[in-house]
């Protein structure tokens, strides 16, 4: 998609941004933030359901789609993206729904911003669980002959046998694997320690602890036993779903009943 409007990071960087869908007060605003090596697009068919009742603001993270390149990529200036474009929307308390590692983007949002809810789809915040699985492929992704094949690698393990191929071919088709991007996002998780990195998350989520956010955390891969309580501890009432088998995409898998599960969810609160 080609976005028409920017807003400028608190580093300068410039972050592409669109919006679509009926605005005004009947309207309730919704912030969709994509996964690594993704961009706004990549949520297209969540964006067009959305779009027929909601006010719905989809974004290039930085390094991403249209949104320019910056020296650092780690959670904290991702989250920065994200409130400089709801700044330059000037809406009050949105919605967020994050993807991936815009899961992760939108969870630290949520505890530092003014928001209506948090929707995290398919991003586990136990990262130290992914150091495990991404520190014996640390060699490949520093080499800039090899590292698109780790990356490559992983989404097409973590798809499942339940997206469609037209949309496997759409989201592979939209990938912008910039390395440096790349090591950027992941620098906390290839050389902290497994304290640091959980000392991170905590960090992150630790506002959550002075407010009430409604909070849905949606799997397509199970999370693990013991995750529920785990992010239960850290933000009271979070509600964990778990579409089995359903692989890293479920809400591109099943659109529309991810947007029902969401309005759902947003009735409640």
């Amino acid at each position: 998609m080609r976005h028409e409007l920017r807003a400028t990071a608190a580093d300068g960087t410039s972050i592409a941004w669109s919006r679509t869908g009926p605005t005004g007060e009947d309207n309730s605003t919704v912030v969709l933030v994509h996964g690594i090596t993704e961009s706004a697009g990549s949520f297209d068919p969540v964006t067009a359901l959305l779009a027929e009742s909601h006010d719905v603001i989809t974004m290039d993270l930085r390094g991403h789609g249209e949104s320019g390149t910056a020296t650092r990529y780690d959670l904290e200036v991702m989250t920065g993206d994200v409130i400089a474009v709801i700044a330059a929307a000037r809406v009050n308390a949105p919605h967020l729904i994050g993807h991936s590692l815009g899961g992760a983007v939108v969870s630290a949002v949520g505890g530092v911003a003014d928001v209506a809810s948090v929707v995290d789809i398919d991003q586990s915040l136990q990262l130290h669980g992914f150091k495990e699985m991404l520190s014996p492929a640390e060699p490949m992704l520093r080499d800039a002959d090899q590292y698109r094949q780790v990356v490559d690698a992983m989404f097409d393990a973590m798809q499942g046998d339940l997206l469609p191929a037209a949309e496997r071919e759409r989201i592979n088709a939209g990938r912008r694997a910039d390395q440096d991007v790349i090591l950027g996002i992941w620098d906390v998780i290839l050389t902290q320690p497994v304290d640091e990195i959980s000392q991170t998350v905590e960090m992150a989520l630790a506002g959550y602890a002075n407010k009430h956010t409604p909070y849905l955390a949606l799997f397509g891969i199970d999370p693990g036993n013991g995750y529920g309580s785990w992010l239960s501890d850290r933000i009271e009432g979070a509600i964990i779903d778990v579409w089995t088998d359903h692989g890293h995409y479920p809400h591109l898998v099943e659109p529309q009943r991810f947007v029902d599960t969401v309005e759902r969810f947003w009735s409640n609160i």
